[in-house]
């Protein structure tokens, strides 16, 4: 395990949360005509790649289900620009964590500051092989901190993502069984029952897993194995350490500083659990 890595994304992931746990992204998309959360979710978080086939988007976010992203992209963009999605997206969020955080944090001089030490962070690391991660780089970053902050927040998530889905190909888990091995680890029975994938038809569940059982990973009971479990533990301290080169921006005085301007932030928003 990375504990750099693995620290920062616990102190980030709140703010990037408010993206899709708050109201105020919700209603900036729905005002620009996006029929449903799901249209606005693919449309905007996607809209980084350029107008790119429902099959690319697919490949990159690799968790969702074959036949899902289609049902959103290109059909969203064809109504409404990715720009403008990606545009509401940022109002949204931006105004959900000032809002949440309220007025002595949203505009302190330390806030400030932490936005900064985060964009250093986000903008250090190398893009090869990092789709999500170079389509958010590329985009210009928000001169408002708070805006500055939620962007390079969201821009170092995208970044363990792409880790996090290599990790996955390498252990030949899917986006599906990623979801199931997830829903084990957070004690959820059965793990068909979880929010991301309880909606699926329930014979491609079933079908998941059986191939999961199938391998030794989960056992008849549908519960983890000892080398599931491993299988898990290992997935994510990869994903820590793929996690890792950005914060190797930052000297260990700046990183020290970023965590310490984090923790008031996150723990505001844990509070309110990012909504």
């Amino acid at each position: 395990m990375t504990p750099t890595a693995r620290r920062m994304h616990e102190l980030l992931e709140p703010i990037c949360l408010v993206t899709y746990l708050a109201d105020e992204c919700n209603e900036e998309l729905a005002a620009l005509g996006h029929r449903t959360y799901w249209d606005g979710y693919f449309a905007s978080r996607a809209a980084p790649l350029g107008r790119v086939p429902a099959e690319v988007v697919d490949a990159a976010f690799y968790s969702f289900a074959p036949g899902e992203v289609a049902r959103h992209i290109p059909s969203a963009w064809e109504r409404i620009p990715p720009g403008a999605s990606l545009a509401a997206r940022e109002r949204g969020s931006a105004a959900s964590l000032r809002r949440i955080l309220g007025p002595e944090l949203a505009d302190s001089p330390g806030l400030a500051r932490t936005a900064d030490l985060t964009a250093a962070a986000a903008c250090g690391a190398p893009v090869a092989g990092r789709v999500m991660y170079a389509g958010m780089r590329a985009l210009p970053v928000p001169a408002d901190p708070v805006a500055r902050l939620w962007h390079c927040a969201t821009v170092l998530r995208e970044h363990r993502a792409d880790g996090h889905v290599a990790a996955l190909v390498g252990a030949r888990i899917g986006g599906t069984e990623a979801h199931l091995l997830s829903a084990l680890a957070m004690g959820i029975d059965p793990p068909e029952s979880f929010g991301r994938v309880h909606h699926l038809p329930k014979a491609r569940l079933a079908a998941a897993v059986a191939g999961l059982r199938g391998r030794g990973l989960v056992d008849a009971e549908g519960r983890f194995t000892d080398a599931g479990r491993a299988l898990k533990e290992r997935i994510e301290a990869l994903t820590d350490e793929l996690a890792a080169a950005p914060y190797e921006a930052l000297s260990p005085a700046e990183l020290a500083e970023l965590a310490a301007g984090l923790e008031p932030l996150t723990a505001r928003l844990v509070a309110a659990g990012s909504a």
